[in-house]
């Protein structure tokens, strides 16, 4: 072909390569776009993966930083291309964000297999879009390199520094005590979140992005860098450049999520007593890695590392000051002895050279091991007749007379019959009830939506009540706090022991045990569930499809038809 230039076997090359008259369309179509045939010919092909949208505020700058990733792709020598992809805005979208983590996985996977990609940059950070996007990088088989889209600014308000959704949650509950006006309401709303950003509390965006460096699928520090942080610019700018490098025998995805990496990631999620949420994600990713992760892996990691970052909700500091202090590279370091430090990384080392001379600038934001937070277990995995597949909670942002309690269960059936009732001045409801709400999980929800931080009765809020023993099969975000216990498995749609429970009986919680139990032998459990019946499938689109091949909790809400190790590539032409 005439002026080809040299160049190294890439799977682009299959698109642009050689004489044929499928390739000539390609590099015509390509300069239809514009693209000189010296931009694209002879260059590694890097996606990038952007989940931008103007309803994920999460995301509002991440245009920006896909020009940024553009420019280092672009300096390093390779072809950057900009893919969209589905924009998973957590608050906006409903039922659930997490009703289409599964669609977001599927896609990635698709737009990487049907394109002429050689590597991927992930842009994503908002809940969902982290697990999601590497889900389907794992499935695709080809390199990729997650840019987190770092934190929002902090909040503050008369001299208090605020969280999103952990601040949202307490002054709702101060508003219907009636401490809190509706001009105070209003007035939250516009200083709480102050720019483009996920949570700056350790919620479930900044547990997934730190779980992400964690596991060796970022630069090292990435995930602690502000959004607005120039830092930020720079980071995505060093990671498109990095991608070229892993276009050209680069370490695939599957070769990073390991064994060993998954076991870094529970110790480092409990030494940032990350999001309840990062159980069922870690699973998932597992399952795509067709990895066998043992069942009580959080539990187990919990109980050898305890709490050491000093953030909302379960602590009194945010994500701006936890980067200000050394960010998870000084946090590594002080969990050395626990994590596989020889892990790989899209980074080209061990995951420990991305810590080891990492320093640590405020010990009171991320605590020696010698003065963790609390010296409750950071996550807790629970078993018993209510949740023979397993439950989760989080002990640090419960109160610690209720991780040992017993008490009579008041059951909603769903968010609709809770809310017509919970605030009910005649509500048989005392400071010892346990609250369940059932229905809510991956079938039921459908979707397994967050509402597991069930509301606190108003006519309790108003005695100055704030927490209670909360149960329920569906999730809670990672922003919130409460003795609350979620994820119960088999969840109550799929005819688990939730769905015999019914107001009165008695259920005990003890976390010195690991167990959730109610007072019924199983032969009354199983009685009370004869007749029990599912209930009805959507009525059609993506919903149908979710309800008809989504797993439990358990093993990660996945599809039962994308488990395993991605199947080798077929030659399209």
């Amino acid at each position: 072909m005439a002026d080809e230039p040299n160049m190294t076997a890439r799977r682009s090359d299959r698109w642009f390569r050689d004489g044929g008259m499928r390739q000539f369309a390609h590099r015509q179509r390509a300069q239809q776009m514009g693209f000189d045939r010296s931009e694209f010919l002879g260059r590694p092909v890097v996606a990038i993966l952007n989940t931008w949208s103007d309803l994920s505020p999460c995301h509002a700058h991440l245009r920006e930083r896909a020009a940024d990733v553009a420019r280092g792709i672009t300096r390093a020598g390779g072809f950057a291309v900009e893919l969209p992809a589905l924009s998973l805005g957590e608050v906006m979208v409903k039922p659930t964000t997490m009703l289409y983590r599964n669609m977001l996985a599927m896609e990635a996977e698709e737009l990487l297999r049907s394109h002429p990609i050689d590597a991927a940059v992930l842009l994503g950070g908002c809940d969902k879009t982290v697990p999601g996007l590497l889900m389907g990088a794992i499935s695709m088989g080809l390199p990729a390199i997650v840019v987190p889209a770092g934190p929002m600014l902090s909040g503050h308000w008369r001299g208090r520094t605020l969280g999103a959704g952990t601040h949202t949650r307490m002054y709702w509950d101060e508003k219907q005590a009636g401490n809190v006006g509706d001009d105070d309401w209003v007035e939250l709303e516009g200083v709480m979140t102050r720019s483009p950003g996920t949570c700056q509390t350790m919620g479930t965006a900044s547990t997934m992005t730190l779980l992400a460096e964690a596991m060796g699928f970022t630069l090292p520090g990435a995930a602690s860098i502000p959004a607005m942080d120039s830092a930020h610019r720079r980071m995505a700018y060093r990671a498109g450049a990095r991608a070229v490098a892993l276009a050209d025998g680069g370490i695939a995805p599957g070769a990073i999520a390991t064994e060993r990496a998954f076991g870094n990631a529970a110790h480092v999620l409990a030494a940032i007593g990350g999001s309840t949420n990062a159980a069922v994600h870690l699973a998932a990713l597992a399952g795509r890695a067709g990895v066998d992760l043992p069942g009580d892996l959080i539990d187990a990691a919990a109980r050898r590392t305890p709490l050491l970052a000093n953030l909302f909700p379960a602590g009194t500091h945010l994500m701006a000051d936890f980067f200000r202090a050394g960010g998870l590279p000084a946090l590594m370091r002080r969990l050395d002895d626990r994590l596989d430090g020889d892990a790989p990384t899209v980074a080209g080392g061990t995951l420990a050279d991305g810590y080891r001379d990492a320093e640590c600038w405020d010990d009171d934001v991320i605590r020696p091991l010698s003065n963790p937070v609390s010296d409750a277990p950071p996550l807790a995995q629970l078993r018993g007749n209510l949740a023979p597949g397993g439950a989760i909670m989080k002990p640090t942002a419960a109160t610690p007379a209720l991780l040992e309690h017993s008490g009579p269960a008041i059951v909603f059936d769903g968010p609709a019959d809770m809310r017509a009732r919970i605030d009910d001045p005649d509500l048989d409801v005392t400071p010892d009830s346990v609250l369940v709400l059932r229905g809510g999980g991956p079938l039921g929800g459908p979707g397994m939506p967050e509402w597991g931080n069930l509301p606190i009765p108003r006519k309790l809020l108003k005695r100055g009540v704030r927490d209670m023993l909360r149960l329920s099969d569906a999730r809670m975000s990672g922003t919130h706090g409460g003795t609350c216990v979620l994820h119960v498995v088999p969840e109550s749609a799929a005819g688990g022991p939730l769905a015999a429970l019914r107001d009165g009986d008695r259920v005990t919680l003890s976390l010195s045990a690991r167990r959730l139990d109610v007072a019924l032998s199983d032969a009354q459990i199983a009685e009370r569930l004869e007749g029990h019946r599912p209930p009805a499938p959507p009525a059609r689109g993506f919903a149908r499809l979710y309800a008809a091949h989504v797993g439990q909790a358990d093993t990660g809400c996945d599809f039962d038809f994308l488990l395993g190790a991605g199947a080798p590539e077929p030659a399209i032409f």
